[in-house]
């Protein structure tokens, strides 16, 4: 065989090889692109998704033209074209992400576990009790957890830790739904919402509660908004939709995009009973896919001069410490710890361990007395909620 038919043999063989490794890369690619693009919640995951997908085959060509020069130019204005689109969605989203913040409640727990050096809980060994025996299963919503793992400091054995079976956190939704099914003893937050009553009453399980604290249900706005203070009615007028533009309360002229929760979360529940009998608007969602299907969740708050959002006190002061946003005044008086103690600040709502009845443990009765008492009261203000006036 002639040394050019020994190369042409080569060459082909070599592009056979090549085009059957595209075909598998291809495959593979396919595969994985397709789950992303399911699995995927933003557009730009899906672009890069069909991007990948069609890259490997677009080489084909390559591989057997003659001529490339052609294909070279559509080829790279096609990839281009591609990386235009994937950019300008990838860049709104990187947006948007610069300006979302987290005030749907979530903690890094491990910064406030009990028995820890450098945990930032209040630190307290307790002279009066030292749970023994049957010990209460604990369990609480998100910004209680420092209160309660702080209990769990004072009063409970050295060896308790975070998921054991006694010191759980679960947050609203989940911890009222295992203390209905009585799989906890105690929880620690707000009062549940109609749909968490109701059920418990399916579960025969009656809640009790006792109430340990106070705290200022607060409203905020980013830092640039002109607005420092609202008035009951006018916030109520902007979650019914009545009110929609900052103008008409004293603002800029900028429509106003209130955010909300999650149903059975523990702020939403308390926008719910703070509004009333006023309905509210329907929450602004967005579209994702999730596990193959379509589901809907609550937009997430963006810190933008239009936006109000709201939470507890303590989580936005004491947890976040966002810069970019701010607490406004209510009926002219600001949410301290001042004015809910001297009544001022008007949305406030108790903080409570919440039980259920003929509980037979009776460590939890014990329990409960204890943070009614001088010292389990010093760890709910010194974490930064208003304590029980005696």
């Amino acid at each position: 065989m002639k040394r050019t038919d020994t190369s042409k043999t080569i060459i082909l063989l070599i592009k056979i090889f090549l085009t059957i490794g595209i075909a598998i890369g291809s495959y593979v690619t396919g595969l994985l692109g397709l789950v992303y693009a399911l699995m995927s919640p933003n557009v730009s995951g899906v672009v890069l998704s069909v991007a990948a997908i069609l890259f490997l085959p677009s080489l084909v060509p390559f591989v057997w033209m003659k001529r490339r020069k052609k294909y070279l130019i559509g080829w790279s204005s096609s990839l281009l074209a591609v990386a235009i689109i994937f950019a300008i969605p990838y860049g709104i989203e990187k947006y948007e992400e610069s300006i979302t913040i987290n005030v749907t409640p979530s903690i890094n727990v491990r910064e406030y576990l009990p028995f820890e050096e450098e945990s930032k809980i209040v630190k307290l060994k307790s002279e009066t009790l030292r749970l023994t025996g049957d010990l209460p299963i604990i369990d609480g919503a998100t910004a209680a957890f420092p209160v309660y793992s702080a209990f769990v400091h004072a009063v409970y054995p050295e060896t308790t830790r975070l998921y054991d079976g006694v010191f759980e956190y679960n947050n609203t939704l989940g911890g009222y739904e295992k203390l209905a099914e009585k799989k906890t003893d105690i929880f620690l937050g707000a009062a549940p919402s109609k749909e968490q009553i109701a059920y418990a009453t399916q579960c025969n399980t009656v809640f009790q509660y006792t109430q340990i604290g106070t705290e200022a249900f607060v409203f905020f706005v980013h830092k640039d908004n002109p607005i420092e203070s609202l008035t009951v009615e006018q916030i109520k007028g902007i979650y019914s939709g009545r009110i929609t533009n900052w103008s008409e309360v004293g603002g800029n002229d900028e429509e106003i995009v209130a955010f909300q929760r999650n149903e059975g979360s523990g702020s939403q529940s308390m926008l719910i009973r703070f509004m009333g009998d006023t309905p509210i608007m329907p929450p602004e969602t967005k579209k994702i896919n999730g596990m193959g299907e379509i589901i809907e969740q609550v937009v997430d708050y963006q810190s933008k001069t239009n936006s109000i959002g709201f939470s507890f006190r303590y989580y936005v002061e004491g947890i976040i410490k966002n810069p970019d946003i701010k607490m406004i005044a209510v009926d002219g008086a600001a949410p301290t710890v001042q004015n809910v103690k001297n009544g001022s600040y008007p949305i406030t709502t108790p903080v409570y361990a919440v039980t259920y009845e003929n509980n037979p443990n009776p460590n939890v009765s014990m329990l409960i007395s204890w943070i009614l008492s001088e010292e389990g009261q010093y760890i709910i203000e010194q974490t930064g909620y208003v304590g029980i006036e005696k």
